[in-house]
């Protein structure tokens, strides 16, 4: 018969130890005390220190992404509430007082009740609103007290229209034109801002102006005069960034019948200068396929605001708006553009080269 080797032990009967179980047990040895086999501390601590570089790297951005599209979609809903909101008001013009008196002594004083009275009776009635606050308290409505503009500038939320764009209240033109002598003027009083917060959580700061009126459009016409309404929004209230372009926008209604409501969403880049109504189709797509030209009327919403948007320091910008005003030649189906230091619209040819300051689709 054939032997079969047998392990002992101290204790007694078993298999006898062979060379290589012996050699199994000294492996296992090596492991546990971790000098064959496995990961030293210093390996540990080495490979913990790369995956901190990359999560530092990478997280801001992935942050960045979710946040933008988050205010992205948030931007979206709360234009198209807005925009159902105004187009249920009967009118836009007519709400509150605002006007200048004067006292037996002498002393000026002006009555505003505008921008509040807007919201309670108007807005109010359309909009789900949580709260409602004056012009000296609208940090109870969750608005910033500082914000940073598209040109990354830190300025003092505005607190009135002039803060805005002083041309908001007051613009005197003298030139002649062609055809004649061109003399409008506008002006009004520096209505106050009103705060307040909707159901939804947004913060809004609403601008407005009780006379503005829809007139038909002529060769030349100031944009103030069609401008109603006016709002900054904040979708995250003081929590920040309070930056424009990202959690802080615009949205703007014109004319007091019919309105129109506008949220131009400007790209960071600077205007594009000199360019011919020929070329201005395609100047944005080449910057970036998700630009687009902007309208007449979100030009003037951008002219409205133009204090918190930033490098707005062309004389002239083009919208992708056609103008059909005079009959024949010159003012025959032309492009509308502004004059961005007075707020006035004029429609012109192809043979003027002007500035183009883009917005995303």
């Amino acid at each position: 018969m054939k032997q079969r080797n047998v392990l002992t032990s101290a204790g007694g009967g078993g298999r006898r130890s062979t060379g290589k179980s012996s050699e199994i047990a000294s492996n296992l040895a090596k492991c546990r005390t971790g000098s064959a086999g496995g990961f030293t501390m210093a390996e540990i601590l080495l490979s913990l220190t790369i995956i901190g570089v990359v999560a530092a790297i990478t997280l801001p951005s992935l942050t960045g992404n979710i946040n933008e599209r988050t205010w992205n979609t948030q931007r979206k809903a709360l234009y198209a509430r807005f925009s159902q909101a105004i187009a249920l008001m009967p009118s836009l013009n007519g709400y509150g007082t605002l006007r200048e008196e004067t006292d037996s002594a002498g002393s000026t004083s002006i009555e505003d009740t505008a921008a509040e009275t807007f919201v309670t009776a108007g807005l109010s009635k359309v909009l789900k609103i949580n709260n409602i606050c004056d012009s000296e308290h609208l940090h109870d409505c969750g608005l910033p007290e500082k914000i940073t503009t598209l040109a990354s500038e830190n300025i003092s939320f505005p607190l009135t229209l002039s803060q805005l764009n002083p041309k908001n209240i007051d613009a005197v033109v003298d030139w002649v034109s062609i055809g004649g002598t061109f003399n409008p003027t506008y002006e009004t009083i520096d209505s106050k801002a009103a705060g307040i917060e909707t159901s939804n959580g947004e913060s809004i700061a609403v601008y407005y102006n009780p006379t503005c009126t829809k007139l038909a459009y002529t060769t030349y016409y100031m944009s103030q005069n069609y401008m109603c309404a006016n709002f900054i929004y904040d979708l995250n209230g003081t929590k920040g960034p309070n930056t424009f372009g990202k959690d802080l926008g615009i949205i703007t209604a014109f004319y007091p019948t019919d309105s129109e409501v506008v949220a131009p969403d400007l790209a960071v880049q600077d205007a594009v200068s000199s360019i011919a109504a020929d070329d201005i189709g395609s100047v944005c797509k080449k910057q970036d396929d998700s630009y687009r030209m902007p309208s007449q009327l979100e030009l003037a919403s951008m002219f409205t605001n133009k204090n918190i948007i930033g490098n707005m320091d062309e004389e002239r910008y083009w919208s992708s708006s056609l103008s059909t005003s005079g009959s024949g030649g010159r003012y025959s189906a032309n492009h509308w553009y502004i004059n961005y230091s007075l707020g006035i619209f004029n429609s012109d040819t192809s043979l003027d080269n002007m500035a183009v300051r883009c917005v995303k689709r």
